[in-house]
């Protein structure tokens, strides 16, 4: 390194999905209904855990989602929102995000129901803004199975509602200093290169923000890579996750779906994100300081988020000396 070498940005602060945490034999339960029950139960107790499971793995961010790691969930443990942040400040613990998730969350689908959508994300949002975060995640409605009658077509008219109600959530949590992204999930209506870049077109980027999750998008038969670098400047955060290869059949889109699409899923550097690709294009994102290592239900979620952090760290080390100098938006896409 010379003087006339920029300093190297801090290292990222690492983050997971509570969802990391809801195998069952990580708890010594038998199924994950026995885990919902028993957490539903003794909420506190369910938090000690992941949080020193957390700190056990380093990692110090942590992203709320469905129960029973839920909002719900925290508030009954811990009375409210500034109690939470202030058990998790004490094991060197944050929130970044939650997702919005569950069954009382208001359906996009339906036509009327907007003032409950965004009374729904309001709510959350009060409760981020009192935890010390920042970031809403949320996704579009799902597509259903090819060849259902008749047919649901996700095209300009249908990403235009889509959009008007992106418009109005993310108007409203930003009163409460929070942004609005949306997470691209396999087999919904936000999950071909093709869907991004025409919701993302069609928004405004003061209000809606891209939270794109790598495996899902390769999932897709898209290039996570090229996703980041288009939309790198409303990137608010990511999840690294990596795919096995593209889904490759029709599956069917019913409850059952996130479960057929486990096959498909890898730990970090086990599958086909160019992963060198996508921590550069990380790097000049608004949501670079975080990475938000997603696992789903692993059975030793300490071990399995040493291993994505060792891939992380790898791959960020691999970057030239001044890759990170150019600022947002001043890169060439490709």
């Amino acid at each position: 390194m010379t003087l006339l070498d920029p300093p190297a940005p801090p290292a990222p602060r690492f983050a997971t999905d509570v969802i990391t945490f809801y195998h069952p034999d990580f708890w010594g339960l038998d199924s994950a209904d026995t885990l919902r029950a028993w957490a539903h139960d003794h909420p506190r107790l369910f938090w000690a855990r992941v949080m020193e499971a957390l700190a056990q793995a380093g990692v110090t961010g942590l992203e709320l989602t469905f129960a029973p790691g839920d909002i719900d969930s925290a508030l009954r443990a811990f009375g409210d929102a500034d109690a939470f942040r202030r058990e998790l400040a004490a094991h060197g613990l944050f929130v970044v995000s939650a997702f919005v998730a569950g069954s009382d969350a208001p359906d996009w689908l339906q036509g009327g129901n907007l003032p409950a959508i965004v009374a729904d994300a309001e709510r959350r949002a009060a409760f981020l803004a009192e935890a010390g975060a920042e970031l809403l995640v949320t996704g579009l409605p799902m597509r259903t199975t090819f060849g259902t009658r008749p047919p649901f077509f996700v095209d300009a008219a249908y990403m235009t509602r889509m959009a008007d109600i992106a418009h109005a959530v993310g108007e409203a949590v930003s009163r409460y200093g929070v942004k609005l992204a949306f997470h691209t999930e396999s087999n919904s209506t936000l999950w071909y290169e093709r869907d991004i870049d025409l919701f993302m077109a069609l928004t405004d980027p003061r209000y809606v923000w891209l939270c794109p999750d790598s495996c899902h998008i390769a999932l897709g038969g898209g290039d996570p890579v090229a996703v980041a670098r288009r939309h790198s400047q409303r990137i608010a955060l990511a999840h690294w996750k990596d795919a096995v290869k593209p889904i490759d059949v029709e599956l069917t889109i019913d409850e059952t779906v996130f479960a057929q699409q486990q096959p498909f899923m890898a730990e970090l550097g086990t599958g086909i994100v160019d992963w060198k690709a996508w921590a550069d294009a990380m790097s000049l994102t608004p949501g670079a300081d975080v990475v938000l290592v997603e696992l789903d239900e692993a059975a030793d979620p300490v071990a399995a988020l040493r291993a994505g952090r060792a891939v992380v760290e790898e791959v960020r080390a691999l970057r030239p000396v001044g890759d990170h100098a150019a600022p947002i938006g001043t890169q060439g896409h490709t």
